[in-house]
């Protein structure tokens, strides 16, 4: 007993270190900061463990470091780009895209993000679809494969994906494949050895050389990235797995918004995908700044792109922002569809002052959960959204997994950043912004075809739902900072 009490007193004394730091020297968001006391508080020993894996922060680490004299050229790009905007002087291919020219200079500046007006856009919603057209672009590439998911499932779609790749690595075309070590935490080396064998290579995002012991798996590469042969880019909702072509009999229908990309944008997803790379592989293994890999671009249409990234090594939340913007900017109307709904202080504000402001703001979220704490601090931010105006919505179909806003008809966001706090602080996260009149009518309409599958939710029928929803919402939305 005694043996206890000094255990006991130990783990206290330490918890209170913990929160001195937390509160003194973190200098953290002050609701993530009290999130972490009352798991300290409430956990006293295993919450210190807890902290330790989940609450490191990598905002002060320079992750990505460029040796001389890499990417050197879109420097001389991104200055005459930026002088551009701020003189007026650059000329759009959609007139409407003249009145989001701030926004286009706020990427620039804060993600080095280049603008781009030579793209084409095809939009898949399912997964059939994606997957087939993916792997002919696969079938058909020459020089190299790129591929970055934070999902790989050992499955029929998973061993589908390593047979045509190894297919193309032995036939001498350069494949890489990078992949999450906690979303596809499943994998071993002899799902792969097929492809390495046929002379692939690949790399785990933030792997641990320790055995089921990970200190980086609070922070996943949630990215999903193809580039093939510099020309064809891929970005977007779908992971590799057969639940994502709707064989999950739980989540059943599998609803996603993804890009296949030609164009200049390309070489941007291919820059991102170069800094993953050569964070993860060995050094013997890393990528060079090789022309081959940034080809020049054959003009495929006039959609303009901006390729955005963000991740727990920067301050600036870059693709917060960018939703941020676009929501300020709405004149009209907003349409968002989110798997996960947990936004901060800044996004909660925004979307009530837009429907308070005679904005039509919708919101759209499963109406099955996948993650039953997410799911349940997704609800608890309804009652403020719909005070305030805002319509929400049930997907009752299947599981709903885009990621995607639309503005206005003219501006949109489609990629793998959710509207949730770990998205914008503690993943690696990619969107593509989209500055077309004609793809941001599309998923507009994509968007209104989606509500025949929905029931919306009034704000009656929130207010009475039953006592035991309510207490699962408030505790969960207590830890929504850090979920």
């Amino acid at each position: 007993m005694e043996l206890f009490q000094q255990i006991y007193t130990g783990l206290s004394i330490v918890n209170l270190l913990l929160a001195a730091v937390l509160i003194f020297m973190e200098r953290r968001n002050i609701a993530s900061t009290w999130a972490w006391l009352m798991v300290l508080l409430f956990l006293p020993g295993i919450g210190f463990v807890i902290y330790l894996v989940f609450g490191q922060r990598l905002s002060r680490r320079k992750l990505y470091k460029l040796r001389e004299g890499e990417f050197s050229r879109y420097q001389v790009v991104l200055e005459e780009q930026i002088r551009k905007m701020e003189s007026g002087t650059i000329r759009f291919n959609d007139p409407a895209i003249v009145d989001h020219r701030d926004m286009i200079h706020m990427n620039l500046v804060s993600d080095a993000a280049l603008y781009t007006q030579d793209n084409h856009i095809d939009i898949y919603t399912e997964g059939q679809a994606k997957f087939e057209a993916l792997f002919a672009d696969i079938a058909k590439a020459e020089d190299h494969v790129h591929l970055l998911y934070y999902i790989i499932r050992k499955d029929e779609l998973g061993e589908r994906l390593i047979r045509a790749l190894t297919e193309r690595a032995a036939a001498g075309v350069k494949v890489r494949l990078l992949y999450d070590a906690i979303g596809s935490s499943e994998l071993t080396p002899r799902f792969f050895r097929p492809l390495v064998e046929a002379g692939g290579e690949v790399a785990a995002f933030f792997s641990s050389p320790i055995p089921y012991v990970n200190m980086w798996v609070n922070f996943r590469n949630h990215r999903k990235l193809v580039i093939i042969d510099g020309e064809v880019g891929y970005i977007g909702g779908f992971n590799i797995g057969n639940e994502y072509l709707g064989m999950d009999r739980e989540l059943g229908y599998w609803r996603d918004t993804h890009l296949r990309i030609t164009g200049s944008a390309v070489h941007l997803l291919q820059a991102r995908f170069y800094l993953d790379w050569n964070l993860s592989a060995q050094v013997q293994r890393r990528m060079e700044d090789e022309p081959r890999y940034f080809p020049p671009s054959q003009r495929t249409g006039n959609v303009g792109i901006q390729i955005v990234s963000s991740g727990p090594n920067s301050e600036k939340q870059q693709i917060k922002h960018g939703y941020l913007k676009m929501i300020y900017k709405a004149k009209e109307r907003i349409y968002l569809q989110s798997p996960y709904l947990i936004p901060d202080d800044s996004l909660l504000t925004a979307l009530k002052m837009a429907a308070m402001s005679g904005v039509d703001v919708r919101v759209m979220i499963p109406g099955r959960a996948d993650h039953k704490l997410v799911y349940w601090a997704s609800q608890s931010y309804l009652g403020e959204l719909l005070k305030s105006g805002v319509r929400c919505f049930r997907y009752e179909k299947g599981f709903l997994h885009a990621k995607t806003m639309v503005v206005d008809g003219q501006i949109a966001s489609v990629g793998t950043a959710n509207l949730d706090i770990r998205s914008f602080k503690i993943n690696f996260e990619t969107n593509a912004f989209l500055f077309d009149s004609a793809t941001a009518e599309r998923l507009e309409q994509i968007f209104l075809e989606d509500l025949a599958e929905c029931h919306e939710v009034t704000r009656e029928e929130y207010e009475s739902r039953p006592l035991k929803a309510r207490l699962q919402e408030s505790l969960t939305r207590l830890l929504s900072p850090i979920l």
